[in-house]
């Protein structure tokens, strides 16, 4: 009997995926490109009615600064919500974009917890893309609110009097049982690659999973907890972004 070939649809995939990509290359813009020649390509994309959302993926070549890149941006177009504009609306309170992984956080919290008032809170990490504007989005939800950072004394203590926690540290599976009030809401932002003993990979968070789980109330898992929704709320920026150009009341997202 003649055994048969068995199709091998990942290895055709990636043959595919890797054409796409070359050619794709030749589209894109060079890495060595200067900082004004950026600077005048996003001025364009500004310019441009056909477009609604602008985003820099970062990191950016080490030759030119993040900072003045993403400020060049219309933050009217911002959908990455780093603007400084739409970070100053943001911890005044004021609509504006907002950061997507922070918000995508937040609407995961709310499906637990119907009213946030009141909560303690506490962020671990204190960066500009998560820490900083999750805080600002959990006071505007009226919870007391910590911030944990490397320069922090006891981090486990502040974290175990936390009703919520959002880990958003990047080191793997820095946080375990240790660290959480029993009954406690944990929303795991890290995306850590780690070598398994076997020399395999995977992807953890900045939470130890398994411990975690013996104590808390309710966890995002790593993958599929807060990745997807940062992508959700990607999307749900450019179409408010899209919405307020056109003059158009925000959607009901």
């Amino acid at each position: 009997m003649v055994e048969p070939k068995v199709i091998d649809g990942k290895a055709v995939a990636a043959g595919l995926r890797s054409r796409v990509a070359a050619i794709a290359a030749r589209l894109r813009i060079p890495a060595d490109i200067t900082e004004a020649v950026l600077v005048a390509e996003v001025e364009k994309l500004n310019a441009d009615d056909r477009v609604d959302g602008v985003l820099v993926q970062l990191p950016l070549p080490r030759n030119i600064d993040a900072h003045r890149i993403i400020a060049a941006i219309d933050p009217a177009k911002d959908v990455d919500g780093f603007h400084p504009v739409n970070v100053g609306r943001l911890w005044s309170g004021l609509p504006g974009l907002v950061p997507c992984t922070p918000q995508g956080c937040l609407i995961l919290l709310r499906t637990v917890h119907d009213d946030l008032s009141g909560a303690e809170a506490v962020v671990l990490g204190r960066s500009n893309l998560v820490g900083k504007p999750m805080a600002a989005l959990l006071l505007a939800a009226d919870c007391t609110v910590t911030v944990v950072h490397s320069k922090s004394r006891d981090a486990a203590a502040i974290c175990r009097r936390a009703d919520i926690l959002v880990a958003a540290a990047g080191r793997p599976q820095m946080v375990n049982s240790d660290w959480i009030k029993r009954g406690a809401t944990v929303i795991d932002v890290g995306i850590n690659p780690i070598t398994l003993p076997d020399e395999r990979s995977r992807v953890v968070g900045d939470v130890d999973f398994d411990s975690v789980c013996a104590v808390t109330g309710a966890i995002t898992p790593v993958p599929g907890g807060v990745g997807p929704m940062t992508i959700a709320c990607l999307l749900r920026n450019t179409l408010l972004a899209a919405c307020r150009r056109r003059g158009l009341p925000d959607p009901p997202v």
